[in-house]
């Protein structure tokens, strides 16, 4: 994958407008497009990243498990480092999100998240881990990046889907969009990026 190449796909999504870190956003969405392909141990996994506002998804979630970053210093734990996204791949196979500072910090994994569905509109076919994306995305200032056991990664901001990463373009064939009209289509390689046509475009 050519990491600059596959960058500007996400320009619609990573823009100042959305108010946090874009070198944040953009190293855990490649990081949601890895896991999305490569899945793990030969099966894929679903998993979801909560990026920005790190303090108030932490009040809004609990661990379902013992946190396996606890004790680990923020040097250790940033989104950047090859070795913490190898773990981070890892341990998407268990249950829960990842909580990502502004900073690029993972604070926190295996986390549940408080999802209220109430005032949540989304396309039927998308279950509780997308259901949980949006409502903290409006319950907080955060981002959430969920990727599908389908292989499909979806970004939701201020409680709506704003966009879909199908990493295989013969996803495009396969599944319909969740993402609803007007939208945006974005293709480089093998990859496709599909955004709300909200006029945010910095490209």
């Amino acid at each position: 994958m050519d990491t600059p190449k596959i960058l500007e796909l996400f320009c619609d999504i990573c823009t100042k407008k959305r108010g946090i870190n874009l070198f944040t956003l953009e190293s855990v969405i490649l990081l949601a497009v890895e896991i999305a392909r490569e899945g793990r141990e030969g099966r894929k996994i679903g998993t979801m990243f909560v990026v920005a506002d790190h303090e108030n998804v932490l009040n809004l979630s609990r661990n379902m498990i013992l946190d396996p970053l606890l004790g680990h210093s923020p040097e250790k734990k940033h989104i950047d480092d090859p070795n913490v996204r190898e773990t981070l791949k890892e341990l998407a196979q268990l249950d829960g999100a990842f909580i990502v500072s502004d900073h690029g910090v993972v604070v926190s994994a295996c986390r549940y998240i408080f999802a209220v569905s109430e005032g949540i509109d989304l396309p039927l076919g998308l279950g509780s881990r997308h259901i949980a994306g949006a409502s903290i995305s409006r319950a907080t200032k955060a981002i959430a990046v969920v990727v599908s056991e389908s292989s499909v990664v979806r970004i939701f901001d201020n409680g709506e889907m704003i966009g879909e990463i199908l990493p295989e373009l013969w996803l495009l064939k396969r599944y319909g969009l969740h993402l609803g009209e007007p939208y945006l289509l974005r293709k480089k390689g093998d990859i496709a990026v599909v955004t709300k046509d909200d006029k945010l475009s910095d490209c």
